[in-house]
């Protein structure tokens, strides 16, 4: 079983920074894209960035320029730097794994979707 653990959320004022990271363990051999999604009081789950196992990143408009999101493959974390935070970043932060190749009683096969339990991320104005 695959499971994401997320951490480095927090109070931080406007302007300040955090680091989100987000481990995966289990019975890992690769997995495909990790990404960062939020998901605010009274509104959707959106995409905050996306990161291929080969580097490839994607990022919310809302998000450019402040937000760098990276990985360590060997580690199978993902890592959210975020600078120049502004209160409307605040939100539960969820890490997601789109497709991990792991192992089983049947051999290795490739399992989907796997999110993380949240991060509360708040910052004050």
């Amino acid at each position: 079983q695959v499971q994401l653990v997320e951490s480095g959320g927090g109070l931080v004022q406007a302007g300040g920074s955090l680091r989100l990271s987000c481990a995966a363990s289990g019975s890992i051999f690769t997995i495909d894209t990790m990404g960062w999604y939020r998901q605010a009081p009274g509104k959707q789950r959106e995409l905050v960035a996306t990161i291929t196992s080969g580097g490839s990143t994607m990022y919310a408009d809302s998000v450019k320029g402040r937000f760098t999101i990276s990985r360590d493959n060997a580690k199978n974390t993902v890592y959210l730097q975020m600078n120049s935070l502004k209160p409307e970043d605040t939100a539960v932060y969820y890490c997601n794994a789109d497709r991990v190749l792991t192992s089983g009683s049947w051999g290795p096969h490739w399992e989907f979707d796997y999110w993380g339990q949240g991060t509360q991320v708040t910052v004050s104005s």
